[in-house]
């Protein structure tokens, strides 16, 4: 299906992207911390409303 070099370069490749997030969100943590201050609850709430939509559709069908 693949060929080794596919599969080589796949590993690779995961392997650097993850490894560039990981040191990006390391650099930018102190910028996110100042200016997206209370986004959680933004999250939890959309959260909330999503389960509130799925409590209603069991419930009522």
């Amino acid at each position: 299906m693949f060929s080794t070099g596919q599969i080589i370069f796949a590993i690779i490749f995961a392997i650097s992207f993850i490894v560039f997030i990981v040191f990006s969100y390391r650099k930018d943590a102190k910028l996110h911390k100042l200016h997206y201050k209370g986004s959680l609850w933004v999250l939890i709430g959309f959260l909330l409303f999503i389960a509130i939509l799925f409590a209603i559709k069991f419930f009522l069908y």
